[in-house]
């Protein structure tokens, strides 16, 4: 069996088999039993003590439960003093009190089936003990004090681990029945131990040097322990002190039926005092209940009329509130109202400024374009003038030269350059007898025809356009981005990944928007300089000599804004650092404010914002920038040092370039190309618009009414020229 089990609660037909037997024994005329088995108690509830104490009860039976202990908390043996019979077997007990030699009364203790180790040395104090059951325990030994139990006549210690007996035993002369395991036993010996309970004694009793008495002798129960131990052992005068026990037993048997009968007076007088309480207890807790119902009521009411005038005060608030947050909203609103209004009239007047001041700034360069002061008509460098002039219109030719053969091919696959082809055929040989015309001779023509002065200056003009040359750098710049897409976009298909398909697709659909609008705000442009090209014609009707070689001259001689800036004060690494950033358009903002790297290594990200700078990125790489050149100045002082002077240049800071049709500069890193997704063989050099794929060459993509790739509807489409 386990040594130890979880306490469980009783059932419920364990319950009401307690209550039962309990009030069994409180009834008037009960016997002296109370019976508590089969009730599953872990402990001995305190009212069994106490009804054993009042009621003076003889026999306790506790067996077939699940006790752990004897002994509960706030108990004591003291009220079981009374007891004559006490039986816990089929029971969970370790131990017995140390103290249970108390019960001077007990006469049966029957503690089989539990899980003792060991007894008490108090139980030799049971000096009125006759049966003693400790069958089905875990002892070992049996305490030297079992020698003192006088009135012992029926002792088990069976199916135990005892091996040895002590040989105080032999002084119990009570015992008539000895029950062990013979076998197991090594003293005495197991021959003896299998001869049985007389055998034993003798065997006792003759290690002890005493003299053997049969137990027949000494059947009387003993009392009291008055005599010494000599006169027990003595059988002189056994009849006479038979009587003499006898009649002392009848004086106590008398003196006991007068205690019980007043023990049952107490016990009515007792139940009557109880039952007076009782009523008393009950009255008590009737007027309780009624002071308790009144108090509650007035609580009650009292709540309620402290909830209503809660409720009250609270509504009060809460229209209170509602009436501070309509004034503060309509608050809030007129200062947004009369705050939109200022932002309204201060960008008015910004932009009113702002084009005012632009086009003060356009009519004073066209009054200046269209003066030509008598000193400019002195220092006309005819012939340097006529030689970039044949430069100009020479790279301008190669450029038309291209787009002819383009418009001239497409126009023969589509069956429409029969009424052209004649024309082109001497455009063509004009221009041959242009490149195989002697240098000086193509100079002095020039100097000579008016016209082809004019055509040079336009080309010059479009070249040193700002706004037309950022234009077409972003229209390059888009059109490789768009190669590197269609070509994505064909390893994405391949590996079948449709949620970057989707935004590859996004991606591709915003940059051909964008470039759609470049390529209008490029035309736009090239108008604008055609109607300034106009003007100034019509301003050359004066047939004033050598107008448009003075008119090319200017517009070599003028400086480019950074130069400029420069010499307003700019430093010269901050001019090349926002030109490598590719924030020219930022650099009269930073001249108007006169910035240097000083200041710039001295200001963050929202000062240049306040300035005018607002992209982000930008504004962390120019700070970075410039802190690198303060550090790196810091070696090289030489750096920040502005140039001591030189020679201006004549000619464009740049070389000229060809205008060819959306063609990448030179300058720009080498693209990867793609070969046509129709022949498979030549490379991809057609934009379809609006989708933005390229994917075909020119003579795959002419018969062609849909993106092979997309299926959607060609619109426009656009050569990309790739620079060797």
């Amino acid at each position: 069996m386990p040594l130890f089990f979880r306490k469980r609660k009783p059932s419920e037909e364990a319950r009401k088999r307690l209550e039962y037997q309990m009030c069994l024994a409180k009834e008037a005329g009960a016997d002296d039993i109370l019976d508590i088995s089969k009730c599953e108690l872990s402990e001995i509830p305190f009212g069994a003590f106490a009804t054993c104490k009042v009621l003076q009860k003889k026999v306790l039976i506790v067996h077939t439960n699940l006790l752990t202990s004897l002994l509960p908390k706030s108990c004591s043996l003291l009220s079981l003093t009374t007891i004559k019979v006490l039986d816990l077997h089929d029971n969970q007990l370790t131990a017995l009190p140390d103290d249970i030699g108390q019960l001077t009364a007990l006469q049966v203790l029957n503690v089989e089936r539990n899980q003792l180790t060991c007894l008490p040395r108090s139980t030799g104090n049971l000096i009125q003990l006759q049966t003693l059951n400790v069958k089905d325990n875990r002892l070992k030994e049996l305490p030297d004090t079992l020698g003192e139990l006088r009135s012992l006549r029926t002792l088990d210690i069976s199916e135990n681990e005892i091996q040895r007996l002590p040989r105080m035993l032999a002084h119990v002369r009570t015992l008539e029945t000895l029950s062990l395991d013979a076998l197991s036993m090594v003293y005495p010996p197991q021959e003896v131990c299998g001869a049985g309970t007389e055998a034993i004694q003798q065997f006792l009793c003759k290690e002890s040097g005493l003299e053997y008495y049969p137990p027949s002798q000494y059947l009387l129960p003993v009392l009291e322990q008055d005599g010494a131990e000599n006169s027990l052992d003595s059988p002189d005068g056994p009849t006479d002190r038979l009587c003499r026990e006898e009649e002392e037993w009848q004086n106590r048997f008398s003196d006991y039926e007068k205690r019980k009968e007043q023990k049952m007076l107490e016990k009515l007088e007792f139940e009557r005092r109880l039952e007076l309480g009782q009523r008393e207890h009950a009255q008590l807790l009737q007027q309780s209940s009624s002071q308790k119902d009144e108090i509650l009521q007035t609580v009650k009411e009292e709540q309620s009329r402290l909830e209503q005038g809660l409720s009250e005060h609270q509504r009060f608030l809460d229209a209170e509130r509602r009436r501070l947050q309509e004034q503060l909203k309509q608050t809030e609103q007129n200062i947004s109202t009369r705050i939109q209004k200022l932002l309204r009239e201060n960008q008015r007047q910004k932009k009113s400024s702002e084009i005012l001041k632009s086009l003060e700034n356009e009519r004073i360069r066209m009054e200046q374009l269209m003066s030509i002061t008598q000193e400019e008509t002195e220092n006309l460098r005819r012939r340097e003038i006529a030689s970039a002039m044949q430069q100009m219109l020479t790279e301008s030719c190669k450029s038309r030269l291209i787009q002819m053969a383009y418009e001239s091919q497409r126009q023969n696959l589509v069956q429409q350059a029969c009424s052209s082809m004649a024309d082109m055929d001497e455009r063509f040989q004009q221009i041959l007898s242009w490149q195989q015309m002697d240098q000086n001779k193509a100079i002095s023509q020039i100097l000579q025809e008016s016209a082809m002065q004019k055509a040079a200056f336009e080309a010059l003009q479009v070249k040193k356009d700002l706004m037309h040359r950022q234009i077409r750098k972003q229209i390059k710049l888009i059109e490789t981005e768009l190669l590197q897409l269609t070509q994505l976009e064909l390893k994405r298909k391949s590996l079948d990944t449709e949620a970057l398909q989707e935004m590859i697709s996004e991606q591709r659909w915003a940059l051909s928007s964008l470039l759609q609008q470049l390529l209008k705000e490029k035309t736009q442009r090239e108008e604008e300089l055609r109607e300034i090209l106009t003007e100034l014609e019509a301003q050359s009707e004066t047939k004033q000599e050598n107008y448009w070689l003075i008119q090319y001259q200017r517009l070599l001689n003028q400086k480019p804004l950074s130069l400029k800036l420069q010499e307003e004060g700019l430093e010269r690494p901050l001019v090349a650092l926002l030109v490598e950033l590719s924030a020219e358009h930022y650099l009269p903002i930073f001249a108007h404010h006169r910035l240097s790297l000083a200041m710039l290594s001295r200001m963050g990200p929202a000062d240049l914002a306040k300035v005018g700078v607002s992209e982000a990125g930008l504004q962390h790489e120019i700070l970075r920038r410039a802190q690198e050149l303060l550090d790196a100045a810091r070696t090289q002082p030489e750096l920040l040092k502005p140039p001591e002077g030189g020679v201006l240049p004549t000619a464009p800071e740049e070389l000229p370039e060809a205008v060819r049709p959306s063609a990448p500069p030179a300058e720009l890193l080498e693209v990867q190309t793609s070969e046509c997704v129709v022949c498979l063989e030549r490379e991809a050099q057609m934009i379809f618009l609006n989708c933005g794929h390229v994917c075909c060459c020119q003579l795959c993509s002419q018969p062609l009414r849909t993106c092979p790739l997309c299926r959607q509807d060609i619109a426009q489409r656009l050569r990309i020229y790739h620079s060797s």
